[in-house]
């Protein structure tokens, strides 16, 4: 098991405001506040195939200009989240990519190298029908993906809800691993949190969960992963006074994630950091209740996380956003490279480079009014993506 290791900033009681002890925390000035989430602690940590190249990406995947890249080209992907309005386009109604034959072909075009899927279903004109959520639509989609150069590298797919399992639940979840093994993939997932409790005790029943997945994904040769929005990296209710239902009030300190990865094993079970998401819980969870009663400080550093769980990340969301102060979230999302997340300091601090997969991903991309922008602020993302250097010290 993975030991845990206490947070990177001690808990020290707190006496300012919490949005000023934060501030004072990052070193920043007010100006600065919010716009230097990625680079919190001080000195940078660094961390010392495929197939064939894409017909139609070959050109673009060599890298020009000076600087060691930070996202080798076979390893840019996107989540086809982002463009799901042209996966559900008609084809019959549009002259635009419509559907995973021609949206695949799109984004080799545009470089991409990967692509993690978001459920298996197109619009019902396009080649292969509505739904490829079976062995003969796997099928169909890998022999697209090997068309034109892509690799399937993870799936927001189907957890099961039940526990224990059901045995519907079970035949499948092991469906879809079946699925993922003809797609080509290491990885197979989910969009969600292993549980939304902020209790002890959920995370626990999750841990026995997710463990007993993770070894029949295991079994099948697939990691299994579980991926993180902002309240996943909150902190633990694990102790202090009881409420009137019995649940603890207080926290330890620890975040919940982290205690989920301490409690799982880091040989069957994984994860995708949200880096947004993760963002997002920097800015809103950096102090908690202790205890004894105390108001502590504990500044969330997403890439010492990764560092300091290393190998059980294995893949990113990669997802930008601009500094905000009235949302209540800090970040407002945008497409990447468009934004104030520093991943050139975030990806020199995680290192592995050739380990890792950082799929693009943008909620906002789809437009009611602007059929063709999810396509084109795709294109965008992966030509900052490629853009990323190392800097020279």
């Amino acid at each position: 098991m993975t030991p845990y290791n206490d947070p990177s900033t001690p808990a020290v009681p707190l006496t300012d405001t919490p949005d000023e002890a934060l501030r004072r925390s990052l070193g920043v000035g007010r100006r600065r506040f919010l716009s230097t989430c990625t680079a919190v602690a001080a000195g940078a940590v660094a961390a010392p195939v495929l197939g064939a190249a894409p017909a139609l990406a070959q050109d673009r995947g060599r890298d020009h200009g000076r600087g060691k890249v930070l996202v080798p080209p076979h390893k840019r992907g996107i989540i086809l989240y982002t463009v799901r309005d042209a996966t559900a386009r008609d084809p019959l109604a549009s002259d635009l990519p419509s559907g995973f034959r021609e949206v695949f072909k799109q984004l080799a075009r545009h470089g991409y190298r990967q692509v993690e899927f978001a459920g298996y279903n197109q619009h019902a004109n396009a080649p292969g029908g509505a739904s490829l959520e079976s062995v003969e639509g796997a099928r169909l989609l890998r022999r697209w993906l090997d068309e034109y150069g892509l690799r399937a590298q993870g799936n927001h797919g189907f957890i099961p809800s039940s526990w224990p399992l059901t045995t519907a639940d079970k035949d499948t979840f092991k469906k879809h691993l079946e699925i993922a093994n003809i797609l080509g993939m290491d990885h197979m997932g989910t969009g969600g949190d292993p549980t939304g409790s902020s209790y002890r005790a959920d995370w626990d029943v999750a841990a026995d969960k997710w463990n007993a997945l993770g070894e029949i994904a295991h079994r099948a040769g697939i990691k299994l992963y579980t991926h993180n929005h902002d309240s996943a990296y909150g902190f633990l209710l694990d102790g202090g006074p009881l409420d009137d239902q019995g649940r603890p009030t207080r926290s330890s300190g620890i975040r919940k994630l982290e205690y989920f990865l301490k409690i799982t094993d880091p040989k069957v079970v994984w994860l995708e950091m949200d880096i947004f998401w993760a963002h997002v819980a920097q800015y809103k969870f950096h102090t908690y209740t202790a205890h004894d009663g105390s108001t502590r400080e504990n500044v969330f550093d997403p890439a010492a996380v990764v560092t300091r769980y290393n190998k059980r990340y294995p893949l990113f969301h990669a997802k930008d956003g601009v500094v905000s102060t009235t949302n209540g979230m800090g970040w407002d999302m945008v497409p990447f490279g468009t934004g104030d997340i520093d991943y050139t300091t975030f990806f020199s601090r995680v290192g592995l480079s050739n380990y890792r997969n950082p799929m693009v991903e943008d909620d906002n991309s789809p437009s009611a009014t602007d059929p063709a922008q999810s396509l084109r602020e795709a294109k965008i993302s992966y030509d900052n993506m490629a853009a990323l250097r190392k800097r020279h010290r």
